[in-house]
């Protein structure tokens, strides 16, 4: 009778020991991939700053040309995603010595996505923005810069798998080093091309676009020789053409595929927001992508938080411990919850201050203002579906993830964000309000499908 009470304190102790070492496992990934995305945030906040303080006509040219951009870059990271995944899970079935092989194998896919990515936005994005019911004098000057984004994807596709590899290796930090370096790179250009300085003519948002492509041009300089210079590249397979290896081929692609549908709906979703607030007029456009860049960087830290859980979780899977990945996906979901909830509270009374930073036009900064506060709404929720939705994917589980986010952003967001802006007249609130109802029917789903997998033996 003794033996089992005594053992009961010992288990607790064991359990709270084993979320705790989770936890610190989680930040420790977490923080510096969090440094890294909010490093292309950055990047983004910087080009939106100083495109947008030169003239908020061509900050309203960058945000229409970013919107299709953004559909095909993150639907092409999407794609990449098995590289992290992949990495972790031969990781923790003690096979460190195959991770190389899903290095390659990302690098490949990467160039020819990157190469077909260019050549597709090139061709096809110039046309689309013209038939969208845009002001010509709109579609014409996003299209300039559309042009010049689209140089930019083969370098950034590349820098993505490198970072990618290093962090489902626990090694975040040099990703996002070279990331806040890529921002140096960017802001100086930034200064030069936009505003045109020393004699060079002032550019706009085509300058802003053209420092983007030189920063990403110097990322994957960065990342591949980082990689290169690995003293244990050559154990881990980095130089060695690995045997054919088809299901775990298949694999790293199928996980790709789901999360770059996944990528796909929701940015696609979102990037039509740009263009119904394109249909309400100029400074709406421009309003509307202030509050969605805030968005976006603070959507930067749960990002991270994903990666990170997405580490944890696939280790734990590739090692077959259902517990430990039920375990792992609980701490990484408390802790996205904590992030959104302090997050919205902070910016809630701060966003006029914020929408003052981006540009000094008084009806931009009240529109902007005013979505901003509403976008407070939706952080938390955000921010777990992101974490569940790449916990899942690294449990094995898809699909599921990529159906949810086609239901929540192109089923209900879309359609209805153009009802509310549109024939309900609110204008860009309607479609934040919009953003709000799907992201919460995103999360609720997403939250129920991984507790019907974790009663379910892996």
């Amino acid at each position: 009778m003794d033996r089992p009470a005594a053992q009961a304190p010992t288990d607790a102790r064991g359990r709270r020991s084993a979320f705790r070492a989770d936890l610190d496992t989680l930040l420790k990934l977490s923080g510096p991939v969090v440094l890294s995305r909010l490093g292309i945030m950055v990047m983004g906040l910087c080009d939106t700053v100083v495109v947008g303080r030169y003239s908020a006509e061509q900050l309203g040219y960058h945000a229409l040309a970013w919107a299709p951009t953004s559909v095909i870059l993150t639907f092409a990271i999407g794609l990449l995603t098995g590289v992290q995944v992949m990495t972790a899970r031969r990781i923790g079935e003690g096979r460190r010595d195959l991770t190389g092989a899903v290095l390659r194998r990302g690098l490949v896919y990467s160039g020819w996505i990157g190469l077909a990515s260019m050549i597709g936005l090139i061709l096809i994005g110039p046309p689309f923005l013209h038939v969208i019911g845009l002001q010509p004098d709109l579609a014409d000057g996003a299209s300039r810069v559309l042009i010049i984004f689209a140089f930019s994807l083969p370098f950034y596709g590349l820098a993505i798998t490198a970072s990618a590899w290093l962090e489902g290796q626990s090694r975040p930090g040099p990703g996002a080093w070279a990331m806040w370096a890529a921002n140096v790179v960017n802001l100086a250009l930034l200064l030069l091309l936009v505003p045109g300085s020393f004699g060079l003519p002032a550019l706009g948002a085509v300058g802003g676009a053209w420092a983007t492509t030189g920063a990403r041009a110097f990322l994957v300089i960065a990342m591949l020789t980082y990689v290169a210079r690995m003293p244990e590249a050559r154990a881990l397979g980095v130089f060695r053409k690995p045997e054919r290896d088809r299901p775990a081929e298949i694999e790293q692609r199928r996980i790709g595929y789901g999360a770059g549908a996944s990528n796909f709906f929701e940015v696609a979703s979102f990037a039509g927001m740009n263009i119904i607030a394109g249909w309400i007029g100029g400074l709406a456009v421009a309003a509307f992508a202030i509050a969605l860049n805030v968005a976006s960087i603070v959507f930067m830290v749960p990002l991270g938080l994903a990666t990170g859980a997405a580490v944890v979780v696939g280790k734990a899977y590739g090692a077959r411990d259902p517990t430990a990945v039920n375990r792992a996906g609980l701490v990484s979901f408390g802790v996205a919850a904590v992030f959104g909830l302090i997050i919205s509270l902070a910016i809630w009374p701060a966003a006029g201050l914020i929408a003052q930073g981006y540009t000094k036009d008084p009806a931009t900064i009240a529109m902007a203002a005013s979505a901003m506060v509403l976008c407070c709404l939706f952080f938390l929720p955000d921010a777990i579906q992101v974490v569940v939705a790449q916990s899942l994917r690294a449990r094995g589980d898809v699909w599921v993830p990529s159906y949810t986010h086609l239901f929540s952003y192109i089923v209900i967001m879309s359609p209805l964000a153009w009802w509310l802006a549109i024939p309900m007249k609110l204008g860009i609130n309607g479609i934040v309000w919009a953003i709000n109802i799907a992201t919460l029917v995103s999360g609720g789903l997403l939250l129920a499908r991984f507790w019907v997998l974790s009663r379910r033996p892996l």
